[in-house]
């Protein structure tokens, strides 16, 4: 099925030069974690980001002066979006929309009074820059705590529509809604609500989501649930990690699922077992590290890299190319037919050869 005839049909906003919702591509985002009033080392990781893949990218901003970051990127050449991360003092906000900000992130609960609320949103809708509303499981307002008892899905929920309700108010809908909580499931199904009541774009993520390996699979579960049942305009995959390490995470999490805008590589590779006559795990890990930096020129390709006969090419006959081990050697086959054999220590660059002949067709 065509991912366009079960995606959410959103509102389209605009991000400087990225859309997010509405027919768009799914998008990418991080946030540096450099001192963002050290403007060199922050610019320099924006780079590192924007090489990596990254679309959208968000710093904190907790000074005035820290804002002046965002025009000296914009002035040295920064072209991806840049969002700033503002909590409890509006002015702030103001600030970096003089700067020239591309999207401001709130929580409108912890900016205070409503008035406050306000001058922020009529400053971003004279700029025409968009707010994201942030719901974290540990800045839910009190009122809802006590409600609920607990940072559920349900308070998450209400919380974005509360604020959202806000913004609509003082007459402002350039809005897209992130809910993230460390709850893979409360975080699942708070989406899944404010999912089914508004049309708003949503930002997916798992907040706290731990290491490069806890917190990849986290994501890949938080994230990619919604993204199967069609839900998600732009997603973040949160590692204790450099932020860098966070874009291929997410890239591989859109790969899988045939939504990478950038093209990618989707590699499914057997466990292996007792039939298994060749070092399998070391081709995979071979295969891995000979792909880095490749550009498949906007295509989505599927590779298997599989133990025997039996699990390939039959089981992965879907796949565009693919290796299937025998006894010191390896079949390669292209969407399910064998077009020659290799030896096993030839097997990796022959592969790649393949590869690149799809690239490059």
């Amino acid at each position: 099925m065509d991912y366009n005839q079960i995606r959410r049909k959103t509102k389209e906003i605009g991000v400087g030069n990225v859309k997010i919702g509405k027919s768009a591509p799914i998008s990418v985002q991080s946030m540096t974690n450099t001192d963002t009033l050290d403007a060199c080392a922050t610019i320099n990781q924006i780079r590192e980001l924007e090489k990596a893949g990254c679309d959208i990218v968000r710093l904190a901003v907790p000074k005035e002066e820290a804002a002046k970051t965002i025009k000296q990127a914009k002035n040295e050449g920064i072209k991806i979006p840049i969002v700033a991360d503002i909590h409890f003092d509006y002015k702030i906000a103001l600030e970096c929309l003089r700067m020239g900000v591309d999207k401001i992130r709130i929580n409108p609960g912890n900016i205070g009074a409503e008035w406050k609320v306000k001058e922020v949103a009529e400053a971003c809708k004279s700029a025409g820059v968009p707010i994201r509303i942030g719901v974290n499981s540990g800045s839910l307002e009190k009122s809802i705590l006590e409600k609920y008892g607990s940072p559920t899905a349900q308070a998450l929920a209400e919380s974005a529509f509360y604020h959202a309700e806000m913004l609509e108010r003082f007459n402002f809908s350039d809005i897209v809604i992130s809910i993230k909580a460390s709850s893979v499931r409360e975080n699942i199904m708070a989406n899944r609500i404010v999912a089914s009541n508004c049309d708003y774009p949503l930002h997916l993520g798992v907040t706290e989501a731990g290491d490069e390996f806890d917190g990849a699979i986290k994501s890949a579960i938080g994230i990619g649930s919604l993204l199967t049942d069609g839900m998600g305009d732009t997603i973040r995959v949160s590692l204790t990690a450099s932020p860098v390490a966070e874009i291929p995470a997410a890239r591989r999490i859109l790969a899988s699922l045939g939504l990478n805008p950038n093209g990618g590589i989707d590699i499914v590779s057997c466990p292996t077992c007792g039939r298994t006559k060749v070092d399998l795990i070391k081709l995979s890990s071979e295969f891995k590290k000979a792909i880095s930096g490749i550009n498949t020129n906007g295509k989505n390709i599927k590779v298997a890299i599989m133990g025997c006969a039996v699990n390939g090419p039959g089981e992965a006959k879907d796949a565009d190319i693919g290796i299937a081990g025998g006894i010191g050697e390896v079949l390669l086959f292209r969407h399910g037919e064998i077009i020659g054999k290799v030896a096993e220590d030839r097997s990796i660059p022959a592969l790649i050869e393949e590869l690149k002949a799809i690239i490059n067709e």
